[in-house]
């Protein structure tokens, strides 16, 4: 899994940091959506896969 953020579309909402803190953060700066890990390991996957489905910006996927 290869995760993108595209801080470009982010609100700063938050989910996703709060959903998988291991693997989001924001920004202080800006609250924009700072990716920690571009490739989570397995174990974070679900929590990964509920942060990209509750985005409210769509800002979040994986290939």
């Amino acid at each position: 899994m290869e995760l993108h953020a595209d801080r470009t579309r982010c609100i700063g909402a938050g989910m996703c940091a709060l959903t998988a803190p291991e693997v989001f953060d924001q920004n202080d700066d800006d609250g924009l959506v700072t990716l920690l890990d571009p490739h989570p390991p397995p174990s974070t996957h679900p929590a990964v896969q509920l942060a990209i489905t509750t985005c409210p910006a769509a800002a979040l996927s994986f290939t």
